[in-house]
């Protein structure tokens, strides 16, 4: 055969779309593996399009998740995952994508890596990149993973069955502390950001330090080239700063503001008060549509350090941090406590919906 046959499924998770595999149909870790996930997807492409895979030209489209036996006595699966860059020959495993997360429980489920519960069945996963535990609460139906709910997910069209995911302790996901440098605001390149690590790292930026209102439109923030190079200057500094340098995907970068009347993309408009903060989270050099599942639950983390610039956005300090981003209104519930003079943060409840799209083998050229 011209080309490799390797299984896989490919699956939407919350608002992102993955290829998820079986660790055991992929080689070890290394150049092998990553040159099938880069194939698969359709990078390197100069162009942007990823047309000779099945990636979609942007980041939250051109993702891999791999799945296997749990390596940690407090989780049934282990999993990892893939940032595969458009344009260049780069696999990153620096961080990991919450909502590709919460393709993994139905997954396991209907591969049968673990027993299905009918009604709901809880699965317990290990991510390696951040080495955290996930607990994904999925419901079930005759076996399966079930699809169909009342659950409507901003960014996702129609309704879906609602999944719960708990991310335990996720402060300190990729540095080993949930504010790396110490400080919960300091100044980069004449902005005052805060450097926050919780499910993944991020540099949040004052809006207004930006010349933003943090109300504009995706395809506005990706066109405007003066303003995209100055947030890779602050985000390459940042890094710097959070002892990661040379990191294409982490830490990612969000600008944030205190709320206003917006409207989103599919037209909906919210009133000022619909919203605790508003948000614009950039990744691999592009805008997204829809917040990243890790940026809101960072995002509701960083509402409740004080002193950061985005705790200074949030007027209510009570329940959950309601995120205005370019897709609605995305609510939050975040557990921060003060541990011997620190911020700790306990945990981050957020839901989704996936669902399995295809199942068969990807051609490796």
């Amino acid at each position: 055969m011209s080309q490799r046959k390797v299984r896989a499924v490919y699956m939407r998770g919350g608002t992102s779309r993955c290829l998820v595999f079986h660790e055991r149909d992929l080689p070890a870790p290394g150049p092998e593996r990553d040159a099938i996930l880069s194939a698969a997807l359709g990078s390197p492409d100069p162009y942007g399009r990823q047309l000779d895979g099945i990636g979609g030209g942007i980041s939250s489209l051109s993702k891999a998740c791999i799945i296997g036996p749990s390596s940690h006595p407090d989780a049934d699966v282990d999993y990892t995952f893939a940032q595969v860059d458009v344009k260049s020959p780069t696999v990153d495993y620096a961080g990991n994508c919450g909502n590709c997360s919460s393709a993994v429980g139905p997954f396991a489920i209907d591969e049968g890596m673990i027993r299905a519960v009918e009604g709901e069945t809880l699965v317990r996963i290990h991510n390696t990149n951040t080495k955290k535990i996930i607990l994904s609460r999925v419901p079930v139906r005759d076996g399966e993973a079930e699809i169909a709910g009342e659950f409507e997910l901003p960014g996702v069209a129609g309704r879906g069955a609602r999944i719960a995911l708990d991310f335990l302790e996720p402060g300190g996901a990729g540095t080993g502390r949930l504010l790396p440098t110490g400080h919960a605001r300091e100044t980069i390149h004449g902005a005052e950001v805060s450097l926050v690590d919780a499910t993944n790292p991020f540099v949040w930026i004052r809006a207004s330090d930006l010349g933003m209102s943090a109300t504009e439109t995706p395809q506005a923030i990706d066109a405007n080239r003066p303003l995209m190079d100055r947030l890779e200057a602050i985000r390459v500094e940042a890094a710097r700063r959070m002892g990661m340098p040379g990191s294409a995907a982490v830490p990612k970068v969000g600008v944030v503001a205190s709320p206003v009347a917006f409207t989103a993309l599919d037209g909906v408009a919210y009133a000022a008060g619909a919203s605790d903060l508003l948000a614009r989270v950039i990744s691999m050099g592009n805008c997204h549509r829809a917040v990243p599942l890790t940026a809101a639950m960072c995002l509701a983390v960083s509402a409740r350090i004080p002193g950061t610039v985005v705790a200074e956005c949030v007027a209510s300090r009570e329940g959950d941090v309601c995120i205005g981003q370019p897709s609605g209104v995305l609510p939050v519930a975040a557990s921060v406590i003060i541990r011997d003079g620190e911020a700790c943060a306990e945990g981050v409840t957020v839901y989704r919906t996936a669902r399995r799209l295809m199942e068969g083998f990807i051609r490796i050229p």
